[in-house]
């Protein structure tokens, strides 16, 4: 019973985590929108646009990740009661789980930096 509750846990904190990083690059791309436009507008490629939110997005995420291993680290120690085959220093959770957490929060990202590269410059240009 702990154990399927801890994955449910698990499963809602991956969303709340996909979800939480959609969001703010979506308001990120939304906000800087006319930026995005003028860019296009005098030249830029849009894979280059879209190399710079999934960079921004990258670095939120490694942000995370960085903040989120030191905190694991800490507290594996007071849940090494609670589990059972691994240790609470096993590498490869850690490297596992910090690597599908990368992979999650770059598709998260993926649909507002393709909603960046593809801004029409001239709509962006006669908004305002």
């Amino acid at each position: 019973m702990q154990s399927t509750l801890s994955a449910a846990f698990a499963v809602l904190a991956w969303l709340l985590a996909g979800v939480g990083l959609y969001g703010v690059m979506s308001l990120s791309v939304r906000r800087r929108r006319r930026e995005m436009g003028l860019r296009l507008a005098l030249g830029a490629a849009p894979r280059r646009l879209l190399r710079f939110v999934l960079g921004r997005a990258l670095l939120l995420v490694l942000g995370g990740l960085l903040a989120g291993l030191l905190a694991a680290g800490g507290v594996a120690r007071l849940l090494a009661g609670q589990l059972y085959g691994v240790s609470p220093s096993d590498p490869t959770v850690y490297l596992g789980t910090a690597g599908l957490l990368l992979l999650l929060g770059l598709a998260a990202a993926l649909t507002p930096a393709l909603r960046a590269a593809w801004i029409d410059p001239l709509e962006t240009l006669r908004e305002e």
